[in-house]
């Protein structure tokens, strides 16, 4: 280190160091930060820019880069290891230790070590690394290596993973495991999560596996596999704290440290009688701050919200987003109760809600497979109903133009009829624009039918405003742009015909449009069926039969 830089050193200015080391070479920086006391190390690498610590980082010894990227935050980190090869990312992790290597490990280099079978590293890497992660790279890499991988995680670890993967891969697993390895997965399974992916099976994958479960595994499948797809029981698990109110709090953590290991959650006990009916519920952090003495019918709450098991599963799930629970229990018709669906579970499902109210409005038919794992058939299959019925729907608005297009071309000339997509788009767009925010309200129990005149009424007053300020603008651009700077010969009249009909267009697409998916709630269908697509041909006829009715009668 020369005497400037010392002297800069002995100063602790980190910043007039690192303005001087950004013309050094990769091997000169690293005999500078070799120099530099470790306390320090970090201090002035966060001043350097990310590519010259990257450069410096290779030519380190694998204790001072473990200083290094041990201290770095994980902003300034990730931008490093970015300016790093995938090569020299593998070369550094295999001498960090698991928590460093862990911080630096991306996709690119797990697969590069499995190409290099070098599990010495990988098997510590993997055990650190979330499920739904692993989950990703198996998607990524090539099949016949999962098994491999799949053996040298850690059995808990494992099974999260299993539950993670698509039904393909799953199903791939499966066929690759033997009956003992596939035993020990089953045993690490929550029974939710196993009725999930037996659903998704072919009948002889199934039997393998419930070979392969245990009685009160298979109990508790059947269970949960009685119940209707939709209900709120097929989407519980039947594996949580039972409780009873003569237990002390002692009692109650006794029953959890032995039974807590296969329960899906521990955070809510459930007070249940000698009939196991519910009766009151009392949480992990109340039982922490209660004597150890103390009975739980003392400290129990016993208003619960609960659900039954035929209770439709899209409700269940916004009654949990609703009270920011973790779990909610669902008792039977004898209010027994018999599980619980947890929160991860109600996300899923108000995932698939939205994915599906998502694919309806944009008239697809939902599909349960991902996009890249839907092959063409499929997709065609789906698209093409939707975009059946809406075409022979079309041919209304065509014969609405057919009737009036020779009365259009005697009265204004082409200069109408060149309005009619203007007219067409903002009518549709105004009606889906009222559809969407309805709908959304609808998912979110915000608006119920006996709203419908209150959002009449709002959007009828919206639409107002919307047709006034729009139909100004659309006077203005015929008369004054397409008129005068176009050359086109849109007469006062013309552009107020067209203005009008616009206005009266707008007006009439927010009512439509916001009264349509409250209607079809009414009736038990899907508001998202009633969405975009239909709303924009219906409205689409309206606004021809407006526009060409004012056209003849102004200029008739």
């Amino acid at each position: 280190m020369d005497k400037q830089l010392t002297s800069l050193y002995q100063n602790r200015d980190f910043v007039g160091m690192a303005n001087m080391l950004e013309d050094y070479t990769p091997e000169a920086l690293a005999g500078v930060l070799g120099e530099v006391a470790d306390g320090d190390l970090v201090l002035l690498c966060r001043e350097l820019n990310p590519d010259t610590v990257a450069d410096a980082l290779i030519e380190l010894p694998a204790d001072r880069q473990k200083i290094i990227l041990a201290g770095l935050h994980d902003d300034q980190l990730k931008e490093v290891m970015d300016e790093v090869s995938v090569g020299d990312t593998v070369t550094i992790i295999e001498d960090m230790p698991k928590s460093v290597a862990f911080r630096i490990a991306e996709e690119e280099e797990i697969k590069e070590l499995l190409e290099d079978k070098n599990f010495k590293v990988l098997k510590p890497l993997l055990a650190s690394i979330p499920a739904v992660d692993i989950a990703k790279i198996f998607s990524e890499i090539d099949k016949e290596e999962i098994p491999i991988v799949f053996r040298i995680l850690p059995k808990a670890l494992a099974a999260d993973t299993f539950v993670e993967l698509d039904s393909e891969l799953q199903q791939f697993l499966i066929d690759k495991l033997s009956d003992k390895e596939l035993k020990a997965v089953m045993d690490e399974l929550f029974v939710d999560d196993t009725v999930d992916i037996i659903e998704e099976m072919p009948a002889n994958v199934v039997k393998r596996m419930l070979a392969q479960s245990d009685n009160e595994m298979r109990a508790g499948i059947n269970e949960i596999l009685k119940y209707d797809k939709d209900s709120a029981g097929s989407i519980m698990t039947v594996e949580f704290v039972r409780v009873r109110p003569d237990m002390t709090v002692k009692d109650a953590f006794d029953q959890i440290r032995k039974t807590g290991i296969d329960k899906e959650t521990i955070y809510t006990c459930y007070v249940t009688d000698n009939k196991s009916k519910l009766i009151g519920i009392v949480t992990a952090k109340t039982l922490m701050l209660s004597s150890p003495d103390t009975e739980l019918k003392d400290i129990m709450t016993e208003n619960v919200i609960y659900c039954h098991t035929s209770d439709d599963k899209e409700d269940v799930a916004r009654i949990i987003n609703k009270y920011g629970f973790l779990a909610l229990p669902v008792v039977d018709n004898e209010d027994r109760l018999v599980g619980i669906v947890t929160v991860d579970d109600a996300m899923d499902v108000i995932q698939a809600e939205n994915t599906e109210d998502i694919e309806r409005i944009h008239a697809i038919v939902p599909s349960d497979k991902p996009y890249l794992k839907t092959g063409v058939i499929s997709i065609f299959l789906h698209r093409l109903p939707w975009l059946l019925i809406l075409m022979v729907s079309a041919t209304f608005t065509g014969l609405i133009l057919n009737n009036y297009e020779e009365h259009l071309s005697v009265l204004g000339g082409s200069l109408l009829i060149a309005c009619v997509p203007m007219l067409m788009d903002t009518g549709g767009n105004a009606g889906s624009q009222a559809c969407v925010t309805v709908i959304r309200g609808l998912a979110l129990d915000q608006i119920k039918f006996k709203d419908l005149f209150r959002v009449q009424w709002k959007e009828l007053r919206t639409g107002m405003l919307l047709a006034i300020s729009l139909g100004l603008v659309c006077f203005a651009k015929l008369t004054l742009v397409d008129r005068l700077l176009f050359g086109f010969a849109y007469t006062p009249m013309i552009a107020f015909i067209v203005s009008l009909s616009l206005a009266i267009t707008v007006i009439a697409a927010k009512f439509v449009g916001c009264s349509l998916p409250l209607i079809a709630k009414a009736v038990k269908l899907d508001p998202a069926v009633v969405a975009s697509p239909i709303i924009t041909t219906i409205v689409d006829a309206l606004s021809l039969m407006v526009y060409c009715n004012i056209a003849i009668a102004l200029l008739g």
